[in-house]
């Protein structure tokens, strides 16, 4: 692929690891993780709020009100000082899986509890789904995504407090439709623009960082 001259080439920053990348960490997480300066070894806290939060799941908390919040904020107090860790223990890759696992079970968990739609459901883990799959892929390719994105998505900390929030506020309905809206429309949108301004593919993308 052929730059035109004179014409700069921004590429995002690289990730110092990919496996940190893939956790798609919010604001709340990041700023945790800096206040142990990634000291904190990543899997066991996440480990232990995966167990918490399935405890809180199945004993109805996110289907009660006053409590629903209980389950992301303990899985952000858990999994959220690990994310600055350089995450290169031997099963540390097993996190960003293990957070989407939460993240996931969450969401349908409250829609679910106070009788959602199944396909309101379904577009909204569609959103994240569909980052989390472009966010894979862009690594493969090394073609990173901007670190704004992460920010304005929200981290799985961010979207898992605003579900809480709204199943608290209500009406959740109103608040599924709208947080899918607008994720898909962000990472929908951004993705669109990134794959179209980026190199062909991950070899271009690499003699491109080469020649910078």
């Amino acid at each position: 692929m052929t730059i035109p001259a004179g014409r700069p080439v921004h590429m995002a920053p690289v990730p110092a690891s990919a496996v940190v990348a893939y956790r798609d960490d919010g604001p709340l997480s990041r700023a945790m993780g800096l206040l142990v300066a990634g000291q904190l070894p990543p899997l066991p806290p996440v480990l232990a709020g995966t167990f918490v939060t399935g405890v809180l799941l199945l004993l109805g908390v996110a289907g009660t009100d006053g409590l629903a919040v209980f389950a992301p904020a303990v899985t952000l107090l858990l999994a959220g000082p690990g994310s600055t860790h350089p995450h290169d223990g031997r099963l540390d890759w097993l996190v960003p899986p293990i957070l989407r696992v939460i993240e996931y079970t969450f969401v349908a968990a409250v829609g679910f509890a106070h009788g959602l739609h199944p396909l309101l459901i379904l577009v909204l883990l569609g959103a994240l789904a569909f980052h989390h799959y472009d966010l894979v892929y862009r690594l493969r390719q090394r073609v990173y995504p901007p670190s704004w994105l992460a920010t304005a998505g929200l981290g799985w900390d961010g979207r898992m407090m605003v579900v809480s929030l709204v199943a608290l506020m209500g009406p959740l309905t109103i608040g599924y439709a709208l947080l899918a809206l607008y994720l898909w429309g962000l990472f929908g949108w951004e993705s669109v623009t990134c794959w179209l301004a980026a190199p062909r593919s991950g070899v271009d993308a690499a003699e491109m960082e080469t020649q910078d």
